[in-house]
């Protein structure tokens, strides 16, 4: 048994081999931490100070009990923590988390595994409820939606983010606070976290009686986005690669005496000289400046992409490598991805790599005119991921990994803002909770051209969402595969560019397969382009389509910014899942191919091959197509037509 005593605000436990506080982080939010080493660490990771929020401390005989607001933990003696909610209707407070012991004896919670010295493997688990529906945990692309009865690892891979936070059915969200690679289970036999290198567990309990109000407080917790760009709010144009400027500015061109409206145009890797070198290549690139000015003419801006990471050929690697700047092995040669040679990445975690690359960056780069950035490779891309090899200033990799996404985006934000800039945007394959507050746009990764990638990718919008993450896009048209020549491909860029434009983000990318008659124009690269990929390289119809879809971006901007707007003042995602707007109709929770674009729009994209119509869940109340003006009656499902040219987006009448 432990000591239970208490603060004005707070609940401190003690027993042999473990610590533990209980406090509230703002209005009806408790703070958990634990820690078998005696103290806690003082270390808080990407969570904001709160304003003081007075908590109810109560000591009894064998236990102790915090209230704040509509959430209350009661500890007992033998360490056992449960979660209540108070009930709006009743007032009285209901189970809402209660811990559990994977031991025989009611004892035992939260378990250690020593690592050395002050690290260990920690576990905490959470009985099951059969009911429970989870959403968040980040991006992957795993086909899930409803995250109940999953194993997530929580690691950052292509194609993978993790942000630990999970909104609960049950009407609460639960933050882990913790950048060490892990795993959460939440499993039908019990709800499981663990981290694999730790100096404590630290989470957060938020209730909230909708989806809306506990987003909001996680926003206040972690960070509200920026003022979303108001250009950002039209149609990006990228591939896999142009290869020189001027092939860019050719693409820009086109564009423009074809009359399409294009708000962003993306130079891809491989226009550097060396990884680590952060400039342009003369020989392909030889006048930024110009080139930004003529993009700026046309109204386009310019995004480049920059990757983390250095080769020892690198004209700037040993400064960096003698000054602890890049990430290092703790066994055997460095070398984290072999590709064009050794790639190592630099150490984002580490204060002065970030001010030292942001000092090559601003040269080379934003004193050219480029203010807009796609930070790739941002997990960073390690193969394999073996974290316990890695060596950071902030210590093993294994305790802080999923830090470095979001330091990457600290590294341009606070750059950029301190030239003075207000519109910041960054692209990026990776981000962690609080990623959102330095303007970081995040994207699904680089996954297949098909449509089971295409599925897939509105179930991972909408994790994404609930994850706290407003600036989400995806690659439209998949990444790689895709033929521009074949029938399927054609037909699934239609159907990802009408998802596309009722993304956060619209943006076309991809490398395609290059046709047979396809000419490089530039054989000598180090990485040549793929096939063509704007809008009038998939054949006449299909440009007639994704032309339209274009012009139908254009009329929803106002709207794509006034949501934006809202986003950043409360937190609520742009991209909707359906139990956002509708939290007590229990189908909403299991809808994973249809969402909300901002309160208004319900869209319903269709994901198969050959598919012309498809079965739409509409809530009570009228509906009306926003393309054909066709109205339809709520409380069900209803058989939409969905011909190839046919848009499915609903407003409520």
């Amino acid at each position: 048994m432990g000591i239970l005593n208490v603060t004005k605000d707070s609940i401190i436990f003690e027993r042999r081999g473990e610590i533990v506080k209980i406090s509230p982080w703002g209005k009806n939010v408790l703070r958990f931490q634990a820690s078998p080493n005696g103290v806690l660490a003082d270390e808080d990771w990407i969570i904001l100070k709160q304003e003081y929020c007075h908590a109810d401390v109560i000591l009894e005989e064998n236990s102790a009990s915090i209230t704040n607001g509509t959430i209350k933990a009661v500890i007992y003696e033998n360490g056992k923590v449960i979660y209540y909610k108070k009930n709006a209707n009743t007032n009285e407070f209901e189970v809402l988390l209660e811990e559990m012991t994977e031991y025989a004896f009611d004892a035992m919670y939260r378990t250690y595994r020593a690592n050395g010295s002050q690290t260990h493997q920690a576990n905490i688990l959470f009985k099951p409820y059969e009911d429970e529906h989870f959403y968040g945990l980040g991006g992957e692309h795993n086909d899930c939606f409803d995250m109940k009865g999953c194993t997530s690892d929580l690691h950052h891979r292509n194609t993978k983010s993790s942000i630990p936070f999970v909104y609960s059915s049950r009407g609460y969200g639960f933050l882990w606070n913790n950048p060490s690679v892990g795993r959460c289970e939440l499993t039908k036999n019990h709800t499981k976290w663990v981290a694999n290198c730790t100096k404590q567990v630290d989470y957060l309990v938020i209730a909230g009686d909708t989806p809306e109000e506990v987003m909001e407080k996680y926003s206040d917790i972690t960070g509200h986005t920026p003022d979303f760009p108001e250009f950002a709010s039209g149609f990006w144009q990228c591939k896999l690669r142009y290869e020189s400027q001027e092939d860019l500015l050719e693409v820009a061109r086109e564009y423009k005496r074809r009359n399409i409206p294009i708000s962003v145009i993306v130079i891809d890797y491989f226009h550097w000289t060396e990884q680590g070198d952060f400039c342009f290549d003369e020989k392909y690139w030889p006048n930024p400046e110009k080139m930004v000015e003529e993009l700026a003419d046309m109204g386009i801006k310019l995004m480049v992409s920059i990757w983390p990471t250095s080769n020892p050929n690198s004209k700037n690697y040993a400064y960096m490598n003698e000054r602890n700047m890049i990430l290092r092995t703790e066994n055997g040669l460095y070398g984290m991805q072999d590709f064009y040679g050794q790639q190592d990445y630099i150490d984002m975690l580490n204060p002065r790599a970030r001010d030292y690359t942001w000092s090559l960056v601003k040269n080379n780069y934003y004193n050219h005119g480029i203010k807009y950035f796609w930070l790739d490779e941002a997990e960073p891309g390690m193969i394999p991921n073996h974290y316990d090899n890695i060596r950071s200033i902030k210590g093993n990799f294994e305790e802080v990994a999923l830090l470095y996404p979001y330091c990457y985006s600290k590294m341009f934000y606070e750059g950029l803002k301190a030239e003075g800039e207000q519109e910041i945007i960054s692209l990026a394959r990776a981000g962690w909770a609080g990623s959102q507050r330095y303007g970081t746009l995040l994207w699904s990764g680089d996954v297949p051209s098909t449509f089971d990638a295409l599925r897939k990718s509105v179930k991972t919008g909408l994790n994404m969402a609930m994850s706290g993450i407003p600036w989400w896009t995806t690659d439209i048209g998949g990444f790689w595969g895709g033929d521009i020549e074949s029938d399927e491909f054609r037909e699934l860029i239609i159907r990802w560019f009408q998802f596309g434009v009722f993304c956060p983000v619209t943006r076309l990318h991809g490398s395609r397969i290059k046709p047979k008659n396809h000419v490089d124009r530039h054989p000598e690269v180090k990485e040549t382009s793929g096939g063509d990929n704007e809008i009038w390289s998939f054949g006449k119809d299909v440009y007639v389509i994704l032309k339209d879809l274009i012009e139908l971006r254009e009329k929803l901007r106002p709207y794509v910014i006034k949501y934006m707007n809202i986003a950043k003042e409360t937190g609520a995602p742009v991209m909707r899942p359906m139990f956002y707007e509708y939290p007590d109709d229990n189908i909403c929770y299991t809808l994973d191919d249809q969402y909300f674009f901002g309160k208004d729009i319900l869209v319903a994209p269709v994901v198969e091959y050959g598919v012309r119509k498809r079965q739409v869940y509409l809530p009570e109340g009228e509906w009306r197509s926003i393309i054909t003006d066709k109205k339809y009656n709520g409380g069900g499902y209803v058989t939409i037509s969905a011909a190839l040219n046919e848009v499915i987006a609903l407003e409520h009448v």
